[in-house]
């Protein structure tokens, strides 16, 4: 099993060039279903992206898959369709359920397996399920696997999320992109990877409009063939302007508009940090006093969960306490213990981890929990002193294509052994 090797304290310098967004490709890639022939461009290359494409072709989609282009070419001519997802392709994806609204949608019927366990949280699929029931289907969950049909296709219907949820907005969409009559959502998410869905669908032909948390959705007249380009993953770019903050020298992140991202400058800049920002390019400017913040975690536009672990790293370097409450997910501080081995001070109680700081993290021998945590764990790794060495970096690659190449374009000492 692959780990990473990390010599600290190397100032980073250079550009990186952000890839395209996982999140966002994951639900365009479901909406392919319904779609007849359709091209996406600037596909990230991670694992859970290659996971989703094994589950297009087990249900019976012709793909072209050309990864030196980051372009995927999908033909859907209608048959041999397969309207299942098996457990060994959903259970290393929770994005594997996001098939389940198209297929119900198209063929009037689907079998899906529920998403295994996630080590941040339970992440039901209630919600997912909620809002395909209020559309008209009949669910039966059996086996482990959920059995959904609508015989006579589905029906436009109003729905009102009691809860927001980005996964339940997005099936929801799809589902209701094939059904009879208007659909309006309210209480949505509205991730700008939601709204990158539903530019994709809109160009498919299908009638959508946006209004706050509002979402009206009408089926239209469907093209032949169309393209599309997946959104920049602003988490990645998230990411790498903290890990600018703690290490860059002349540190660029490039391919990215800095709008999307603009609660995290905000912070960002109200601990201290400046920035250079011109077209679609961030200059990092370095800073060495970090100011304490609190933040808590929100749907969009909030401060994403997504981020929480990597601000945590930025944290220890701030003068006093900062404070980090997490309001998405329950258990999201697996990285803390981790932290801790390298030195970092940080106490947990429920929902809420306290940082003191500043603090000298030393390298250590530790391991991945998550996706996000396994990046934090790099972060600290680059501002450590000696070596830190990283394990179970498999999370790392669900969700970060090429994160050592790029750090060490810019002068890091990373490599995997």
């Amino acid at each position: 099993m692959q780990r990473l090797l990390i010599k600290g304290k190397k100032k980073l310098t250079g550009k990186i060039e952000i890839s395209g967004s996982k999140n966002a490709t994951l639900p365009i890639l479901a909406a392919s279903i319904l779609a007849n022939e359709v091209q996406i461009k600037n596909i990230p290359l991670v694992r859970d992206i290659f996971t989703m494409i094994e589950l297009l072709k087990f249900i019976g989609l012709k793909i072209n898959f050309s990864k030196s282009k980051n372009t995927i070419k999908i033909l859907n001519n209608g048959k041999k369709i397969n309207t299942s997802a098996p457990y060994k392709l959903v259970k290393t994806m929770r994005a594997g359920v996001l098939v389940l609204g198209p297929l119900l949608a198209k063929y009037q019927k689907a079998k899906i397996s529920l998403p295994g366990g996630c080590a941040i949280g339970t992440r039901p699929v209630d919600l997912h399920l909620f809002a395909l029931k209020k559309l008209g289907a009949k669910i039966k969950i059996k086996n482990g696997y959920i059995f959904a049909t609508a015989l006579n296709g589905l029906k436009g219907s109003k729905i009102k999320f009691p809860k927001i949820s980005v996964g339940a907005t997005e099936n929801a969409i799809l589902a209701a992109c094939d059904a009879k009559g208007q659909t309006t959502l309210t209480n949505c998410a509205i991730e700008p990877e939601i709204l990158d869905l539903i530019k994709f669908l809109k160009s498919l032909g299908h009638k959508i409009k946006v209004q706050k948390r509002k979402i009206i959705v009408k089926k239209g007249e469907t093209k032949k063939s169309f393209f599309h380009t997946v959104m920049f993953d602003r988490i990645e770019l998230g990411t790498y302007l903290i890990t600018g903050t703690l290490i860059g020298k002349r540190f660029k992140i490039i391919n990215v508009d800095h709008r999307i991202v603009k609660t995290e400058i905000e912070i960002l800049k109200k601990m201290g940090v400046k920035f250079k920002i011109k077209n679609r390019e961030i200059e990092v400017l370095q800073n060495d006093k970090i100011k304490t913040t609190n933040i808590s975690t929100k749907p969009y536009p909030g401060f994403p969960t997504d981020l929480q672990a990597q601000m945590m790293v930025l944290m220890t370097k701030a003068n006093g306490k900062s404070k980090i409450r997490e309001n998405i997910f329950e258990n999201r501080f697996m990285h803390v213990p981790e932290l801790k081995r390298m030195g970092a001070k940080i106490n947990v109680k429920n929902n809420l981890a306290e940082i003191y700081g500043p603090t000298d993290l030393s390298g250590a021998e530790v391991m991945a929990t998550d996706l996000r945590a396994s990046v934090s764990l790099v972060l600290a790794g680059l501002i450590a002193d000696n070596r830190t060495i990283i394990n179970r970096i498999y999370h790392l690659d669900r969700g970060y294509q090429d994160i050592e190449k790029k750090l060490k374009k810019c002068k890091a000492s990373i490599k995997r052994i």
